[in-house]
């Protein structure tokens, strides 16, 4: 998908037109048309960007996410936090068996992989989280 057609596509979602983006964010009359043809400047580009609160990436249809969401400091203290707790609650307890093993008794290489797999579903559950919950203003 072109980047004009991508611009629509957000206008048509926010429900504003070409000559409004471009008021809004003080560029020419007409020039989002244009860059069918020519490509824009990269501030001109990061305007639009922030103007519709998603990513450079998607406007020029590098990713189909719109928004990427990034993990503070205190976010990752709190995965590892939590990543602790859910380690401590498998270690010994032998409802928490992965083919009759329990965490304590799985080779090493297996754990270090559950872990990691535990880990980055927190990480993507907090980034999904913060998307979905956090206000744009605050963004």
């Amino acid at each position: 998908m072109s980047l004009v057609r991508r611009i629509k596509g957000l206008c048509d979602e926010k429900k504003v037109t070409f000559a409004e983006v471009e008021r809004q964010i003080g560029i020419s009359n007409g020039q989002i048309r244009r860059w069918d043809n020519v490509s824009p400047k990269s501030e001109t580009l990061q305007k639009v960007a922030d103007y519709f609160d998603v990513s450079t990436d998607y406007l020029l249809g590098r990713t189909e996410i719109k928004r990427s969401i990034e993990l503070t400091e205190k976010d990752e203290k709190d995965i590892q936090k939590e990543l602790q707790n859910i380690i401590n609650g498998l270690e010994g307890n032998s409802y928490a068996a992965f083919d009759g093993q329990t965490i304590d008794d799985m080779e090493e290489e297996d754990k270090e992989l559950l872990i990691a797999s535990l880990e980055n579903t927190l990480r993507i559950a907090k980034k999904i989280a913060k998307q979905k919950y956090t206000p744009k203003k605050y963004r």
